[in-house]
C-alpha cells in the first residue's frame, strides 16, 4: 500500500473527528438487525468495536452486552467484584456510563479507579488476578472500554473473565448471541438503573488502583538497576489511559522520567497520520510513533504506549524497533537473566511472530510454544506459571514476575517498555544494540504483511483448509519442511494457512471485516527471495481457495 503524503506529520483540522457529533450519534443512532444484520455486536480478538456513526457502537449495543455479561456472570457464578477500566476515546466515556447503569441494576459490585479516572486494560487484568489469588471463592471479572489504538472515532468494549485475560472464543460467543437476542427483542430484558442514583446507590466503589499496581511492578522489574545506571527515559502516553501512571512510577522508584507528552485529548489532534492518512494510535507504527522518534536522541530509551496500554513501542538511539525484533531481545534477556524462574518454562510467541525468536529460544535450550493469532492462547500458560513469556508480533505482550508467578495474563505495556530501561542498565546494551547482535549470529530476517483480495466464499475455504491441500513441496527455492493448519503449540486451529522452509515462511488468514486475506512472509535471504516468497505464496494460496 502506498504511503500518504501526510504520514507522520500533524493531522490537519479537516482530520479531527467531531466529538459532539460522534457522541450524539451513541445515542440517537439505533441499530436494527432485522433490516441491517451488520449492526449486530460483533467480538473480535480485542472484543466488540466499531463507530456510533455507522451503528456500530451505540448505547443500545453496550446495554446489551453489558447485560449479557451480567447474565453470563450468573449462569458462572460469578459472584464478585468487577473491575472497570476505560481508555481515553470519547466513546469510552459514555460506553462506561452506560456500563455502569446496567451493572448496578443487576446488582454488581463495580470496582473502579477513582476520580472517574482512566484504567489501563494491563492493570485492570492484574487486579483480577491479584484479587483472586487472595479470594479464590469470591472470583471477581472486568471489563475495560477501549478500542485500543483504533482512530479517535471508534468505540470498543472487552470482557476479561476470572483468569483476568481476554475471553475466549466460546465465552465471547455465549456474550455476543445474547447481546445480539436482547436486541432485537428491543432490550425488554435489559435492567436498568439511573447513572446518577447508581453513582450513589454502594454498588459502585472508588479505589486508587494506580498504587497497588505500581508498588508490585518491583516483584517483575529489576527497578535497582535502572535506578543505578541512571537510565534517562522518554515516554510519549499518545494521550493514552496509562498517562498518570508515570508521574507515579518515576517517584516511587525515583527514576529518571519525563512524560514528552502530556495531553489528553479525545480527538488526539496532537497525533501525527499514520501510514494511510488515519489518525491512529499504534506504538508499532514509525508514523504515529514520529514525535518520539524525532526526540529519540534525548533519552537512553523512549516508550510509546496505545490508549489501553497493552502494546508497546521502544524508541531507541537507532530508531523505533520492529515488534519482532523486540520480542526476540526482552525473551532473549528475561530467559537468561531470571535465576529464580523453573528451568522447563516454555515460550508463548503467534505463528505469524518472527522465526527469529525461534532461534534465539532454541539456542537457549527452550521450547517454543508457538499458537493461533490472539493473546488469549497465552492466558492458561501464565496463570499456571508454564509460560515464561506470551508475545504477538503486534507489539502485545506479558511475562512472569521474578519468582516465576503469574503476573497478569493480558497484555501489558508498562512492563515490556520498563524491561527495555532495565536491559539497558543490566547488559550495557539497548534492546536494538542486542538484536543486531542477533543478526549477526543467526541472519536477518525481512518480514512482511500484504493483503489480498478474495470473496466470502474463498475466505470460507481458506479458513477450513486442510495441510493435505496444499500439493506443493517446494516455496521460493526451498523444501518445504512444515504445512500446518493447526498451531503447534497448542493444537488451535489456525483459521488458515502456514508455510515453512529453512529460510523462509508465510502464514495466510482471511480477514474477519474485509473481502481481503493477509499474508505474513519472512525470509532470512534477502530481498529477492522474499519478493519470490511473496508471490509464490499469494499463487499457492490462490490454487487451493479458487
Amino acid at each position: 500500500m502506498a504511503i500518504h503524503p501526510g504520514a507522520g506529520k500533524p493531522a490537519p483540522k479537516s482530520e479531527l473527528v467531531n466529538i459532539p457529533k460522534l457522541v450524539s450519534s451513541y445515542y440517537l443512532n439505533e441499530p436494527d438487525l432485522e433490516q441491517f444484520p451488520e449492526q449486530c455486536v460483533e467480538f473480535g480478538t480485542s472484543g466488540h468495536r466499531g463507530c456510533s456513526y455507522n451503528v456500530k457502537f451505540n448505547e443500545s449495543h453496550i446495554l446489551a452486552v453489558t447485560q449479557a455479561i451480567c447474565d453470563y456472570r450468573k449462569a458462572n457464578n460469578i459472584f464478585g467484584p468487577l473491575f472497570l477500566g476505560k481508555d481515553t476515546h470519547a466513546l469510552s466515556e459514555a460506553a462506561f456510563n452506560s456500563a455502569v447503569e446496567v451493572l448496578v441494576a443487576n446488582e454488581v459490585q463495580v470496582i473502579t479507579q477513582e476520580n472517574d479516572d482512566f484504567t489501563p486494560t494491563p492493570v485492570i487484568s492484574h487486579a483480577i488476578v491479584t484479587h483472586n489469588k487472595a479470594h479464590p471463592h469470591e472470583l471477581a471479572d472486568g471489563i475495560v472500554v477501549t478500542p485500543s489504538h483504533n482512530p479517535p472515532e471508534d468505540g470498543g468494549f472487552k470482557y476479561n473473565p476470572p483468569n483476568g485475560g481476554p475471553a475466549d472464543t466460546e465465552v465471547t460467543k455465549w456474550i455476543e448471541d445474547r447481546a445480539n437476542q436482547l436486541l432485537l427483542e428491543d432490550l425488554v430484558e435489559v435492567e436498568l438503573f439511573p447513572y446518577a442514583k447508581a453513582r450513589r446507590s454502594g454498588f459502585i466503589k472508588y479505589e486508587d488502583l494506580i498504587t497497588p499496581y505500581v508498588e508490585d511492578l518491583s516483584n517483575i522489574i529489576d527497578f535497582d538497576a535502572i535506578k543505578q545506571a541512571n537510565v534517562k527515559i522518554g515516554v510519549d502516553p499518545l494521550g493514552g489511559s496509562g498517562i498518570n501512571f508515570w508521574p507515579v512510577i518515576a517517584t516511587h522508584y525515583g527514576l529518571d522520567i519525563t512524560v514528552v507528552n502530556e495531553d489528553v485529548d479525545p480527538r488526539f489532534a496532537f497525533m501525527p497520520l499514520d501510514k494511510d492518512g488515519k489518525i491512529r494510535m499504534d506504538c508499532s507504527s514509525p508514523y504515529a510513533m514520529a514525535n518520539l522518534i524525532a526526540l529519540k536522541d534525548e533519552y537512553d530509551i523512549g516508550i510509546g504506549n496505545d490508549p489501553d496500554y497493552d502494546r508497546h513501542g521502544i524508541v531507541t538511539k537507532d530508531g523505533l524497533m520492529n515488534p519482532n525484533h523486540y520480542l526476540a531481545v526482552a525473551i532473549d534477556y528475561l530467559m537468561t537473566h531470571r535465576p529464580n524462574w523453573p528451568n522447563n518454562l516454555k515460550v508463548g510467541k503467534t505463528l505469524v511472530s518472527s522465526a527469529m525468536i525461534d532461534k534465539v529460544v532454541n539456542d537457549l535450550g527452550k521450547d517454543v510454544y508457538e499458537v493461533p493469532v490472539g493473546f488469549k492462547w497465552f492466558v492458561d500458560g501464565l496463570a499456571q506459571g508454564t509460560l515464561a513469556f506470551g508475545g504477538e508480533e503486534s507489539a502485545g505482550a506479558s511475562f512472569l514476575r521474578k519468582d516465576g508467578t503469574v503476573w497478569n495474563t493480558d497484555k501489558d505495556g508498562f512492563i515490556l517498555g520498563l524491561l527495555a530501561a532495565e536491559i539497558l542498565a543490566v547488559t550495557g546494551k539497548t534492546p536494538s544494540e542486542r538484536y543486531r547482535e542477533f543478526e549477526a549470529k543467526f541472519g536477518a530476517p525481512l518480514y512482511k504483511r500484504i493483503d489480498a483480495p478474495a470473496s466470502s466464499s474463498q475466505k470460507a475455504k481458506l479458513k477450513s483448509l486442510s495441510a493435505s491441500d496444499v500439493k506443493a513441496d517446494v516455496l521460493a527455492g526451498d523444501k518445504i519442511t512444515q504445512i500446518l493448519t493447526h498451531a503447534p503449540g497448542n493444537g488451535g486451529a489456525i483459521g488458515g494457512l502456514k508455510v515453512v522452509t529453512e529460510s523462509g515462511w508465510f502464514a495466510a488468514r482471511p480477514s474477519g471485516t474485509e473481502e481481503i486475506y493477509k499474508i505474513y512472509l519472512e525470509s532470512f535471504k534477502g530481498e529477492a527471495h522474499l519478493n519470490e516468497l511473496e508471490k509464490e505464496a499469494k499463487a499457492l494460496v490462490d490454487s487451493v481457495i479458487r
